[in-house]
């Protein structure tokens, strides 16, 4: 059985993301490893179901697939519905296949989650630093330059803290080799290749103990046929707080799709049908990735519900 993220944090499955920041910060501050030097291992373990758990609901697309399929449909990607790629699929994939129901159309899959490292979650909510203390630094920063989004977050590790204040529970020692992000792709992107530019922020500190900020873009060359996982790491292009550059490693998810659900080099999609077609025949046009357009029928056979 998977875990029950809403237990972990201790909140309802009505909590607002403005609660679940709440619990995060109260359990993250109690079990982070350099409070628990007593029982490092059951803490660590701790505070990385707690950052899991809170990554996963306060994103809302995770949350409503968690809420169907709970952790391993979150992490394997939704379940199973019906449906295949062009032409084979993604490069090395198998026929084409359609899942037929007389209800809705599917709402789209999701490649599977992978958590990032829990230093980098309580880095961003924390500002660097435990209850607030040490620097201000969250780590690199990164921004979408091809869509204009906003910063996605603190990359980088613990640089922040004990860094301006000389405070206690100094974890700089801690900071991560390497920071994960997730890389957010349409299954159009992943199925026709793109590519993708991310200003980074990152921080330099000198000899004499300054931080100088500098930017760099970085240019992520999406291939055909990449999936949820796939990582793509650019060396010593992170923090460097005096203990060796951080390596900045993007880990691909696929987002939503309101049509298909990918299923290894597959796609599956819904196709509803009233029941006179059900029992007499159909022909429905299809709309692929590649936009090409083609015809999904049957006139030989009684389409039951859930038949693929």
């Amino acid at each position: 059985m998977g875990k029950d993220y809403y237990a972990i944090l201790g909140v309802g499955k009505d909590a607002s993301n403005e609660e679940l920041k709440k619990a995060y910060r109260k359990l993250a501050l109690k079990w982070h490893p350099d409070r628990n030097k007593d029982n490092t291992e059951a803490a660590d373990k701790k505070f990385k179901d707690i950052s899991e758990a809170y990554e996963a609901l306060s994103d809302k697309d995770k949350r409503h697939i968690y809420d169907q399929y709970g952790e391993e449909g979150l992490k394997g990607g939704a379940p199973p519905g019906g449906g295949g790629f062009p032409g084979g699929g993604f490069p090395g994939g198998g026929g084409t296949t359609f899942s037929f129901s007389s209800g809705g159309p599917g709402s789209g899959g999701f490649g599977g989650f992978n958590p990032s490292n829990p230093e980098d979650i309580f880095a961003q909510l924390f500002g660097g630093g435990l209850s607030g203390m040490g620097g201000r630094g969250q780590g690199a920063q990164f921004m979408d330059v091809d869509n204009g989004m906003g910063g996605m977050g603190g990359m980088g590790g613990m640089g922040g803290f004990g860094h301006g204040g000389g405070h206690g529970n100094n974890i700089s020692a801690r900071r991560p080799q390497e920071v994960t992000r997730p890389l957010a792709c349409t299954l159009e992107e992943l199925y026709n290749g793109c590519t993708k530019k991310l200003k980074v922020t990152r921080r330099t500190r000198s000899a004499a103990g300054n931080i100088t900020p500098s930017e760099k873009v970085l240019q992520v060359n999406v291939k055909p046929g990449w999936k949820a996982g796939t990582k793509i790491r650019f060396n010593k292009e992170g923090d460097n707080m005096g203990h060796g550059a951080q390596d900045i490693v993007f880990v691909v998810e696929e987002k939503p799709h309101s049509v298909f659900k990918r299923d290894g080099d597959d796609l599956k999609v819904d196709v509803t049908l009233t029941l006179d077609e059900a029992l007499c025949g159909f022909k429905k046009p299809l709309q692929l990735l590649s936009g090409k357009s083609i015809f999904v029928s049957n006139s030989n056979s009684v389409v039951q519900p859930g038949q693929t």
